[in-house]
């Protein structure tokens, strides 16, 4: 059922008139409002005080959420039930975080044992790297990685593998050893994620679930022409490892396919950097420990989900909000601020949680949606964000954004003579964006101030642009794996609203079909064959014959 057939849509929709004559300056003022729109689990705070919304507000969105089976949908996904019906397959990312000794059966398969079996062969793996029991060709230890893939292969571990830098923790574990990534087929990429490193130290990690993949695959065969040319053809059976479930394709790559650590198809890409993809590069990096860690903190948000009530749920709320503000208000996109400098690749990692699940135009029954789901997703940490885009989320159109904190830095600084420490410098401005954003500056406010009538207008705040606040303790592993699951968890949450399958991804298959046509194109027009260019349009004709230096006909 499309989400606009509800009745409690309907109501929404004329809730919201009635709400755009209420400033957030108002709602604020009322500390009662305030205590209830609070949500706790643990040491994480959500304060979602500067939403556009009153208690009838979310009592509506929690009918919306009833009448849309919104708990028999979370009930089925734990379940292993097949609700990527466009692909029939489980969506099971949650059973990656399972501890030991649990049970999840699939099709009559209880898949812990299976996810407990690769993440102890990963890290008696990656221990024997990182103790120097296992070396290279040469017989140097291999201190330095290459993750090789793309999408979800490479922005999850990414974006886990920068929050965890210099957590103290794993940055003594990681001492004197490098992870770089390698996903851009751009060559540029492979000059930056290769330059420094000596190939006989460099492990190369190819990930990619089919190894067919075709922008990894040629960075995968660029990688092994480095390795050989400079350590010999030994090298790639000792310093190539995969993380695939073709064993064929990797034996035939020339990998040995001991070396080949797998996961599921119940695993989407943007979901995995739970399984192997992601644990082992960050095992090589940081150890097993913290990744352990990692998916325990994913674990507790998930069982939050699982079994808190609707009105207390973190994930449900921030689902219904994100649908609130983007489907009923109107505002077409979101902003991601990590007060954080270590989160500065979350942004990308959620993007691709957020945008490729829900940048959906048709529903589960085929038809075209009536609204628009899944909003644009963007972000960038403060305060750097502060000198750059808050100018228009200030003045210009409405964002709703999410304000991420942490009560303790990972490396705190208190300068002598200072009035506060760098960190409170940076919690000071946290603290003070929501405020502005929610209340503003009015026209009296600036004109008491002593501001020239002519400026009066450019000094206005509107104020009334919504928010969220999200405080952590500090951020370790272990609130790295909260962070991430809560937000695959809002994810879930909105396309289970919006009854659009979140799982599957078929927007991406087009360009890459088209761009299989243009490669047979360059590759006889670069062999000086008679490559015929009638099958492109007209503009693209013309720009290839500009790239390939050709005149005109």
């Amino acid at each position: 059922m499309a989400i606009t057939d509800h009745r409690a849509w309907a109501a929404l929709v004329s809730h919201a008139e009635r709400m755009r004559g209420v400033h957030l300056r108002e709602l604020l003022a009322d500390g009662q409002r305030c205590a209830a729109m609070r949500a706790e689990l643990d040491g994480l705070v959500l304060d979602y005080a500067r939403q556009n919304a009153t208690g009838e507000t979310m009592k509506l969105l929690f009918e919306l959420a009833r009448e849309a089976r919104l708990a028999e949908k979370i009930a089925a996904m734990f379940a292993g039930q097949r609700i990527n019906t466009t692909e029939d397959r489980a969506v099971l990312h949650v059973a990656l975080r399972l501890p030991a000794g649990s049970s999840l059966v699939v099709d009559g398969v209880d898949v812990v044992p299976e996810v407990q079996g690769v993440l102890e062969r990963i890290g008696r793996f990656a221990e024997a790297v990182r103790s120097g029991e296992y070396r290279g060709a040469t017989g140097e230890r291999l201190t330095d990685v290459v993750a090789i893939g793309i999408g979800g292969s490479y922005l999850g571990p990414e974006c886990v593998a920068e929050a965890w830098r210099t957590e103290p923790g794993c940055a003594a574990a990681a001492e004197g050893r490098r992870l770089r990534f390698l996903a851009n087929v751009d060559p540029i990429d492979v000059a930056r994620a290769l330059e420094g490193l000596e190939p006989a130290r460099t492990l190369v990690v190819v990930i990619s679930k089919t190894f067919t993949t075709a922008e990894t695959m040629l960075n995968a065969r660029t990688v092994r022409s480095w390795l050989i040319e400079r350590s010999g053809p030994e090298a790639v059976l000792a310093q190539m490892i995969a993380v695939s479930t073709n064993l064929e394709k990797v034996a035939e790559f020339g990998i040995d396919p001991a070396h080949a650590f797998g996961f599921w198809d119940w695993v989407g890409g943007r979901y995995s950097v739970w399984s192997a993809v992601g644990a082992v590069p960050l095992m090589l990096q940081y150890g097993e420990r913290p990744f352990r860690e990692f998916l325990a903190g994913g674990h507790e948000i998930d069982e939050h989900f699982r079994t808190a009530p609707l009105e207390r749920n973190l994930p449900v709320i921030l689902g219904l909000l994100g649908v609130w503000n983007t489907s009923v208000l109107g505002y077409g996109a979101r902003a991601l601020l990590p007060y954080c400098q270590a989160l500065w690749k979350l942004a990308p990692h959620i993007q691709q949680v957020d945008m490729e699940s829900n940048g959906k135009r048709v529903g589960l029954d085929g038809r075209v949606l009536p609204i628009d789901a899944g909003p644009v997703d963007f972000g960038e940490p403060g305060t750097n964000g502060q000198h750059s885009f808050y100018q228009l989320l200030h003045q210009g159109r409405v964002v709703p954004a999410d304000f991420i904190g942490f009560r303790r830095s990972q490396r705190p600084i208190r300068l002598e003579g200072e009035l506060v420490s760098n960190h409170d410098e940076l919690m000071a401005n946290f603290f003070a964006q929501p405020d502005a954003l929610a209340v503003g500056k009015t026209a009296e406010e600036v004109r008491a101030e002593g501001t020239p009538e002519a400026l009066v207008p450019h000094r206005v705040f509107p104020g009334n642009r919504p928010s969220n606040v999200l405080m952590f303790e500090e951020l370790t592993p272990r609130t790295t794996g909260q962070l991430l699951a809560l937000y695959e968890h809002r994810t879930a949450v909105e396309g289970f609203l919006y009854d659009i399958n979140s799982f599957d991804q078929w927007g991406v298959e087009l360009g890459k079909k088209l761009a299989l046509t243009v490669r047979r194109y360059l590759a006889d027009a670069r062999q000086g064959k008679a490559a015929g260019a009638d099958g492109f349009n007209p503009s693209t004709r013309d720009l290839l014959r500009r790239y390939l230096g050709q005149r005109e006909d």
